[in-house]
């Protein structure tokens, strides 16, 4: 199965699709987005959840800087300008955690800033450096999942966190990426369902039910249950940050799953891309933790099941200590043990 989590459309009417992640599996829907949305647009889709996941939401943002192009390139020079400068601000509010979004914006504004031509062949530049980090995106993620699938052992068990699948990146994803490229070897997949968002649930499901990878659905306080009958051989989880000394930002629960994994002397593996290294974050104390509704946590789809009145926390995220990660798994190769020492050299790009 190919996941087109985002999809390019060019001719007279260019427009964005991309399928929309709130409603999965219920419903298969893609919205679309022209250049009358442009980036405002592309940056409600990312607050209100549409697309999620780091790599994903990165390359939204670039199509979403593109669309701004797009509608803006009949301005003149200094307006254009402005108008880019109003979109990317928009698009980097969206979302806090994710280190991919200020990636992909920086990436932009490079692009914007060298450009010495008018604004209708910006804008053209600005489409094709979307287009080229969408692809890229996709072999990143299939060169993290072989550099990954050499951890597996044959017929292990893993389990998995939240949805770091083809539906969080451009294609094939991060850790699910690792399963896909590990299917021979892996006999069973464990899913978390995810509260509060159900990601487990209703999309890393989804997925592994369409490539009939064997899986079973479980509640996030059943890990500990299975790890200590050893039906589970490894953990594998994506990331949304990495701080320079090797923490790891991901959905909420995924400490507490490093914790059990360690407890039960079980590898806790993450699989992220080069872009979610964060050189400017010196440690997991530094990388902002996004604050979400209440109304996800007291019901969901409409469902409320706990009081109106009750005060709620919804931390969308958590920070994993490097301490508790057996390796980090990306697309140059696989670092065990990752430390400020050992990614330093990556972060300075070498």
């Amino acid at each position: 199965m190919k996941v087109e989590t985002l999809r390019w459309v060019s001719g007279a009417r260019p427009r964005l699709e991309m399928i929309d992640q709130r409603i999965l599996p219920r419903k298969f829907v893609t919205c679309s987005y022209s250049p009358r949305e442009a980036a405002a647009g592309v940056a409600r889709a990312i607050r209100d959840m549409v697309v999620r996941g780091a790599p994903a939401i990165g390359v939204a943002a670039a199509y979403g800087m593109a669309l701004q192009g797009l509608q803006s390139q009949a301005l003149a020079p200094t307006r254009f300008q402005a108008a880019l400068d109003k979109g990317e601000a928009a698009l980097a509010a969206s979302r806090p955690t994710a280190v991919n979004l200020a990636w992909a914006l920086a990436k932009v504004r490079a692009v914007i800033n060298a450009h010495r031509g008018t604004p209708p062949e910006l804008a053209t530049k600005l489409v094709k450096l979307a287009q080229r980090m969408h692809a890229q995106d996709i072999a990143i993620n299939r060169a993290m999942g072989k550099h990954g699938a050499t951890l597996i052992p044959q017929g292990a068990q893993v389990l998995t966190h939240c949805n770091a699948g083809a539906l969080a990146t451009a294609g094939y994803g991060t850790a699910l990426g690792v399963i896909r490229a590990a299917r021979k070897q892996i006999s069973h997949v464990w899913v978390d369902e995810t509260r509060p968002f159900l990601q487990g649930a209703r999309l890393t499901a989804w997925e592994l039910i369409q490539e009939k990878i064997p899986c079973t659905l479980i509640t996030d306080n059943m890990s500990a249950h299975f790890m200590a009958r050893g039906q589970v051989d490894a953990v594998i989880v994506g990331a949304d940050r990495v701080a320079a000394n090797g923490d790891v930002a991901n959905k909420i629960g995924t400490y507490a799953l490093a914790l059990l994994a360690r407890a039960h002397k079980i590898p806790f593996y993450v699989a992220a891309p080069i872009s979610t290294l964060d050189a400017n974050c010196p440690d997991g104390s530094a990388i902002p933790i996004e604050e979400r509704s209440r109304e996800e946590v007291i019901g969901h789809a409409g469902v409320v099941w706990a009081p109106r009145d009750v005060k709620v926390a919804h931390p969308a995220f958590d920070v994993t200590p490097a301490r508790l990660v057996t390796a980090l798994i990306t697309e140059r190769g696989v670092m065990h043990k990752p430390s400020r020492a050992k990614l330093k050299p990556w972060l300075a790009g070498e």
